[in-house]
């Protein structure tokens, strides 16, 4: 398991759904967005999650979609319903789950 000393409590949390494969909902800059979380790392010395949001809040792409996502900026994490499953994309790349990133500390290597 990751060593999580000196990092944000989100952190925890968010491991334990991405070990279990379990959808969250998280508040992110001000907005609900519910996620499969995928990876976990630091980029420029912040701690940072790859996840794949279900429920895009952004009018303009109604799509299912990546985001990489600072936990600084995670105010709040919430199991979701539990008829929710958690969810991938084709073009998930467990070889290389971030675009880029400093640290990868934890990733679901196969996908589902």
């Amino acid at each position: 398991m990751t060593t999580t000393t000196g990092l944000p409590a989100t952190w925890a949390a968010l491991e334990t759904a991405l070990r279990q494969r379990r959808p969250v909902q998280v508040s992110y800059r001000g907005h609900q967005r519910e996620i499969s979380p995928h990876a976990l790392g630091i980029k420029n010395h912040r701690p940072m999650l790859l996840a794949y949001q279900t429920n895009p809040t952004e009018p303009v792409d109604p799509q299912p979609q990546w985001r990489c996502m600072y936990l600084d900026q995670i105010d709040h994490i919430t199991p979701t319903d539990p008829t929710h499953r958690w969810q991938t994309a084709d073009n998930y790349n467990p070889d290389h789950p971030f675009p880029n990133i400093d640290h990868l500390a934890i990733a679901i290597t196969t996908p589902t």
